[in-house]
């Protein structure tokens, strides 16, 4: 299996990446995509075999394109680089999209302990969710926080937003386009130590989030 790139937008991720780039499958080549890093995330990186890229402007979904834009493979998987995920679960996904069951294979969070997923930002997921699934016939229930589809396919679906939205307006226009989206639960577990979630971490990061969803989608 060569065929796959697994793009990981990172900013500050270098103690997470320690011991979780060793536990990439092998075959699945590794993009970090450094989004402004103060930290040695480039250099752990490089140190343990990973291709980087770097992308000045701050957010999301300009590390996430940027990561698409490097690769080179027929397909593309995305997660967080801090830790929460097993890249070993990028593989039913995988195989859900080479198999032809889905043209975009996403994880379902399932935490493994009480304080993994915060309140305030599992509320405000479940909020967007249950609006899309309401409004345009949106099939699973997280917003894909690891994703598995063909590279083409996404770079046609031409999703726009660089912040925090990407997730959201890749879903929406995912259904609108009719795609055959399919959801496996996964694993999530608490953040490497030494990280802190842009997003979960705080009340106010979750708002800001939530801020970016509602422009995707007014």
């Amino acid at each position: 299996m060569d065929d796959c790139d697994l793009i990981l937008p990172c900013k500050d991720e270098a103690p997470a990446l320690t011991a979780l780039l060793p536990l990439v499958p092998a075959g699945l080549a590794v993009t970090v995509v450094d989004n402004g890093s103060t930290d040695a995330t480039a250099e752990v990186a490089r140190d343990l075999g990973a291709t980087v890229v770097h992308e000045s402007q701050p957010g999301y979904g300009a590390a996430v394109h940027a990561g698409l834009v490097a690769a080179t493979r027929e397909y593309v998987a995305f997660m967080d680089g801090d830790g929460s995920f097993d890249p070993e679960e990028l593989l039913g996904l995988l195989e859900d999209v080479k198999a032809g069951r889905a043209d975009l294979a996403v994880g379902r969070r399932r935490p493994v302990a009480r304080g993994v997923w915060p309140w305030h930002a599992r509320a405000g997921n479940g909020l967007i969710v249950w609006w899309m699934r309401r409004r345009v016939g949106l099939s699973v229930h997280d917003i894909a926080p690891m994703r598995v589809c063909r590279r083409q396919a996404l770079v046609d679906l031409d999703v726009q937003d660089r912040r925090f939205g990407y997730p959201v307006e890749l879903l929406h226009k995912a259904t609108l386009a009719g795609w055959r989206i399919t959801e496996r639960e996964i694993a999530y577990l608490p953040r490497a130590a030494g990280t802190k979630s842009k997003v979960s971490g705080s009340v106010r990061g979750t708002l800001r989030t939530a801020r970016d969803f509602y422009k995707v989608l007014s």
